[in-house]
C-alpha cells in the first residue's frame, strides 16, 4: 500500500455527523470491515494500528483503511 492509498476502498464508513468518540469510530470501521468480508486477523490489525497513537492517528488510520465520509 502506497501513501494516500485506501486499503479497502470498496468499504464506506460515515464519520461526519456521528459520534466522534474514539471507541465509536473504531467500532464503526471494524463493523464495516466485517460486513465487507475482511478476515478477523486483519480487523485485529486495524484495531492495533488505531490504538497505537493519539486521536488524530486513529482518524488517519480509519481513512487509510476505508473510505470515510
Amino acid at each position: 500500500m502506497t501513501f494516500g492509498e485506501v486499503k479497502y476502498p470498496e468499504i464506506e464508513v460515515q464519520l461526519v455527523g456521528l459520534d466522534g468518540n474514539a471507541f465509536s469510530i473504531m467500532a464503526r470501521v471494524a463493523e464495516a470491515l466485517k460486513r465487507g468480508g475482511v478476515a478477523k486477523d486483519e480487523i485485529e490489525a486495524y484495531y492495533a494500528e488505531s490504538t497505537s497513537g493519539d486521536y488524530d492517528h486513529l482518524l488517519r488510520t480509519a481513512m487509510r483503511w476505508v473510505n470515510c465520509s
